[in-house]
């Protein structure tokens, strides 16, 4: 085990080790200056079932335009993951400019399902990277209050006739949620065990303040049973249980039980509204502008997989995005895997072998919720501000997308 140890340092150390090449850095990297979010709250009856999507995104981009430190003249871009609403791309560009941006900041929307933050954030890195851009904003919202990501009607027949995966492509995610306890194996215990251990985790970074560096209050109005409205500040995510137990979650009936007995509401992800930002600019830009670094964005990749499967995305997406990097597991700090279902992650876990302890650490969606859109987004800010407290380096994030992909990112710390 010593000499283990010892050959994980030198490694680590090693002038021309992948982690020396991942954390050096140079005047063209691609770093992020500020990474928040808003509260995250229970769809339809939290702090956000009265507040539009596009509120929600003027508020959040109001509070980074706030923070990032410079002029907001400078930016460019900014791209919004969204899921359910058709149309987002007019709510960020309504948004951006009622928050102080100027009409000269471009605004585009993007839909990779639950990897949209991700996806949003790919795309304002590839934008600065290139020199198409100098400074971005990648976000990630959601309203699923007013919105969700089932489908409205089937697929034309004349598709579906051709492949049995295409007609895979309709299940309900809490299909494909019992697909994977069935085929893997995955038990109610160890799910139960997942998710009350992802509540214990949230409990207490809520308890000691850890997210209080990554949340911006939000101030909004919500109607009372009495159909009155009052103006309240959002602080803290809403969908914590404490105290919540594997044994009391054991209680919950099946949300699925046509399709299978293990996915239930205590161990699958909360329906959640919320939103996340990130600001992206070449490190060369950030000395210029005097800005501290918080982060160096190293890369994402996207992978496929059979979409009757799709929880398992993160075991085919992350593999690639570590080879790609010539990295390990073992060279992670803190790994941020979407909690979309407690069967899902307990299989990405084992079947990765994430060392359980570095896996959300602050609890995932399971606790915290997943606002469809925003995840993606979301994990950079959590993992992040989790890397800055514990002062770990190298954050992994990855989720499973509907439909059957997976996207994984790399990130290094760098407060």
């Amino acid at each position: 085990m010593a000499t283990e140890r010892v050959t994980s340092i030198l490694k680590q150390l090693s002038p021309t080790s992948p982690v020396a090449a991942i954390t050096s850095k140079s005047p063209d990297d691609v770093v992020i200056t500020l990474a928040v979010r808003t509260p995250l709250c229970k769809a339809k009856k939290g702090g956000f079932k009265d507040t539009s999507l596009e509120y929600i995104m003027y508020a959040l981009l109001k509070a980074t335009r706030e923070r990032m430190g410079f002029s907001p003249d400078l930016v460019e871009d900014v791209c919004m993951g969204n899921v359910s609403d058709g149309k987002a791309a007019y709510k960020v560009r309504a948004a951006l400019l009622a928050a102080g941006f100027p009409n000269t900041t471009a605004a585009s929307s993007v839909n990779r399902f639950c990897s949209s933050g991700l996806k949003a954030t790919a795309d304002i890195a590839a934008g600065v990277a290139t020199g198409a851009i100098e400074i971005g904003i990648a976000a990630g919202a959601e309203s699923m209050t007013t919105g969700g990501d089932a489908l409205e009607q089937p697929f034309d027949e004349e598709v579906l006739k051709q492949s049995q995966e295409a007609v895979d492509c309709m299940m309900a995610m809490g299909w494909t949620s019992e697909n994977v306890a069935k085929d893997f194996g995955v038990t109610r215990d160890a799910v139960d065990e997942f998710a009350a251990e992802s509540f214990r985790r949230a409990e207490e970074s809520q308890k000691f303040g850890w997210s209080t560096d990554e949340i911006v209050p939000i101030t909004t109005t919500v109607k009372g049973p009495d159909g009155e409205s009052k103006t309240v500040t959002l602080t803290k995510d809403e969908g914590i249980r404490p105290g919540t137990t594997a044994a009391g979650l054991k209680k919950i009936r099946a949300a699925f039980p046509q399709w299978g007995p293990v996915t239930t509401g205590g161990n699958a992800s909360q329906v959640t509204d919320g939103a996340a930002a990130v600001v992206l600019m070449k490190r060369s830009k950030a000395i210029e502008l005097g800005l501290p670094v918080m982060a160096k964005y190293v890369g994402s990749t996207v992978a496929g997989l059979p979409p009757r499967i799709m929880g398992i995305g993160p075991t085919v997406a992350i593999p690639k995005l570590l080879k790609q990097h010539h990295l390990t597991l073992d060279d992670c700090d803190v790994i941020e895997v979407n909690e979309a279902f407690g069967t899902m992650a307990v299989y990405t876990r084992d079947h990765l072998k994430i060392d359980w302890a570095k896996m959300n650490p602050r609890g995932g969606a399971i606790a915290l919720g997943h606002p469809l859109g925003t995840t993606g987004a979301r994990q950079i800010v959590t993992g992040l501000s989790e890397c800055r407290r514990t002062k770990k380096k190298i954050l992994l994030t990855s989720m499973c997308i509907g439909t059957g992909m997976g996207m994984a990112g790399l990130f290094v710390n760098e407060q």
